[in-house]
């Protein structure tokens, strides 16, 4: 017979470690180039020593002449705190009374909640990889009061289902907590509400966040390629290694444009690009740009069963969370995900994970890890931005006018 026991057993000793997996491996090809590691935890946060330029204790001389001074690494100490990255799942208990006799009718159960929580931190690892860890998805454009309809800046960070905060300025919109996205239209950026919009206020450059996440995420790209004066707690103005290579030109892409930033990568941090990653419209117009001249468009396989096409043997994933018109060339032996232990259940002090939730007839279990992510060397990741979705071709017939 199931009982709360051995449901929270098989979460712990079946679910946990594919989960986990699956989390760490196949969230994102991205996040499956990128180390994990418990070094440089701290209690609460993540405190490590990042070398930067070179060793200076070299030089040339005369045979009877001085030796070169000494002069050893340079370090610099990157301080943030852990961020708190949660999912839940949520079982009644009516489904559990339901499928208490019946094995197979609970597994079946709980392979639907576990795929659902898989999705879902799936999607918003991924997201947060890029973000800028405010943890913002989209800015208001306007509201339709008639229909319900929000017009924002982009949908890209938005699916359904996912349970949103509106935010004016600073302060959250009253009554604005606890909605749950029911129909993103991707073609016009507009997303519908679950409930009654009646009562609430959507006006323009009112901001939508994951539910009390606010301010909370991890640092992602986002972060590493804004504007902030700040990052991990140094000054970018004093340590201008922090601030990665950009290239904001409008442009068409081509074979020279990617390696114009690639090269500009290697002259300024002495390292190679091995991951680059676009928006699906970047992509669409290179693999334009290739037809144009014939050529084959070589395929790769990543972690996690993702495939990309590939720039001189370089990865060029497409990424639904890269704005419309950016590349990122980045170097990802410089990124680490420090973390104080991996995807574990929360538990009481009776060992199970599966509680009752408070006033209700259903019970849930919550997912943690406390993580964020840190680049050693920012200037060896590189934006190109302003790339056109169109491109022109080069032997398109012209006539001239007699």
């Amino acid at each position: 017979m199931v009982s709360l026991t051995s449901a929270s057993n098989a979460l712990k000793n079946v679910y946990l470690g594919v989960v986990a997996n699956q989390l760490n491996t196949n969230a994102n090809p991205l996040l499956s180039k990128i180390e994990q590691s418990t070094s440089d935890v701290w209690g609460k946060q993540i405190i490590k020593l990042a070398p930067y330029g070179i060793n200076g204790g070299i030089g040339a001389g005369t045979e009877t002449g001085s030796l070169p001074i000494a002069a050893e690494n340079q370090y610099v100490q990157f301080v943030t705190d852990l961020k708190n990255l949660y999912g839940k799942i949520s079982i009644s208990d009516k489904a559990m009374r339901a499928s208490a006799n019946n094995a197979g009718a609970f597994v079946n159960l709980l392979n639907a909640e576990m795929e659902g929580l898989v999705k879902a931190s799936s999607f918003n690892f991924g997201r947060m990889l890029y973000g800028d860890g405010s943890g913002l998805l989209a800015t208001v454009v306007s509201f339709n009061s008639e229909n319900g309809a929000i017009t924002v800046d982009s949908v890209r960070n938005l699916i359904e289902g996912m349970v949103v905060d509106v935010y004016n300025a600073s302060a959250k919109v009253a009554g604005s907590s606890g909605h749950r996205i029911s129909y993103v239209d991707r073609t016009n950026n507009v997303f519908y509400l679950d409930t009654a919009t009646s009562g609430l206020t959507f006006a323009k450059d009112y901001t939508i966040y994951v539910q009390n996440s606010k301010g909370l995420e991890i640092t992602g790209l986002g972060a590493i390629f804004g504007d902030a004066e700040t990052l991990y707690g140094l000054t970018k103005a004093s340590y201008p290694w922090l601030t990665p290579y950009t290239d904001s030109t409008s442009k068409e892409i081509s074979d020279a444009t990617i390696q114009a930033g690639l090269d500009s990568l290697e002259e300024i941090s002495g390292t190679s690009a091995n991951f680059i990653t676009c928006s699906r419209d970047v992509r669409k117009a290179y693999q334009t740009y290739l037809s144009y001249f014939k050529r084959n468009v070589d395929i790769m396989d990543l972690a996690g069963g993702y495939k990309a096409i590939t720039y001189n043997g370089i990865p060029v994933f497409a990424d639904r969370f890269v704005k419309s018109d950016e590349m990122y060339l980045l170097n990802t032996d410089e990124f680490t995900l420090h973390q104080l232990c991996d995807w574990k259940w929360l538990e009481g002090d009776d060992g199970k994970v599966i509680k009752q939730n408070a006033n209700e007839a259903t019970y849930s279990a919550t997912l943690v890890k406390y993580a964020d992510l840190i680049c050693n060397k920012p200037n060896a990741q590189g934006k190109i931005s302003g790339i056109l979705s169109t491109v022109t071709n080069p032997f398109a017939s012209t006539t001239t006018a007699e």
